[in-house]
Parts: structure tokens; sequence; C-alpha cells
């Protein structure tokens, strides 16, 4: 199903594929797992290591799970699943099986689990965890137009570990 490449073989522009596009952020093992929409994130080199970074709200189920694991997945897949990229952004996976209401695969052949629809999957091992602080953001539009209720995200950084292609 996915090649093995080299992080540096991919053929995808973050840009594209994280802010338009959209990923799937996925954590947790057996029944007890998640995955919800991003549209905020990005790849790149940290302390040496090819990372990305993800944030999350600390309200979302998702959180809850990356904070208990280890490893997580982004998975981004073509426009053609753009309605379970809507679906699973804004459906809670407390309130209901949405990866079974997607329709979506889970593909648990990896440290995380992620979904055998996606043309890219990077498999992503946890190295920083952080909360945004509201006093460092400098510009104050950026914490009136983002957070009017104070969710800041937290940061997650994860040392990508396999990136998958098709």
């Amino acid at each position: 199903m996915f090649n093995q490449i080299k992080p540096q073989e991919m053929k995808f522009n973050p840009f594209q594929s994280v802010g338009s596009d959209w990923m799937l952020v996925t954590a947790g093992s057996g029944e007890r797992m998640n995955t919800m929409t991003a549209s905020w994130g990005g790849v790149g080199v940290l302390w040496n290591r090819n990372v990305v970074t993800c944030y999350i709200r600390p309200q979302r189920y998702t959180r809850e799970l990356m904070d208990e694991a280890e490893y997580f997945s982004l998975s981004f897949l073509s426009e053609q699943y753009r309605k379970q990229l809507a679906y699973l952004g804004t459906v809670s996976g407390r309130d209901e099986d949405k990866i079974a209401g997607s329709g979506l695969t889970v593909c648990r052949d990896y440290e995380a689990p992620c979904f055998a629809e996606a043309d890219t999957v990077l498999i992503c091992k946890k190295i920083y965890v952080d909360e945004i602080k509201p006093q460092s953001i400098l510009y104050s539009s950026i914490r009136s137009d983002n957070y009017p209720n104070r969710d800041y995200h937290l940061v997650y950084i994860g040392e990508i570990v396999k990136a998958l292609a098709k």
C-alpha cells in the first residue's frame, strides 16, 4: 500500500497540503483513537531532526490522545476526500465513532494509526509539547482574531520517523 521514503523525497507543498488541502492528525491505539482535521502546522528541521509541528486546541478529544501517545500521524488526502475531511473536522470523537462515519480505512501497521486513503503519511514521535502563551503573541490582533475564548492551542512537535507515500 505505502512505500517508505525519506522525508526529503516528499512531493508535496506544505503550504498547500496543510493550509489549503488540510491534513488529519491521528493519535491513540486500539479502541481509544481519534483523528481531527487540521489546517495549521508545519514541516521543517529542528534540533537536527526532520520534524512536523501541529496545533491542537485544549478542548479537542484528539488532544487527550496526543498527550497520552508517544507517536502520532499526519495523513494527507487528495481533494476527492474533502467531504470526509470536513466531517472529521466538525464532529467530536467523544460523541460518536466519527472515523466509522467518515468511511475512511484505518491503517494500524505503523507506530500510530493513519489512513489507507492518504497519498502521504508522516509517522511522528512526539518530542515537544507546550501551550501557546498569550503574552508571547506579539500582535494583539492575532489574539483577538484567533482566541476570543482564550483557548490557546497546544503545540506538538514530532520527529518524522517514517514518511510514507503511494
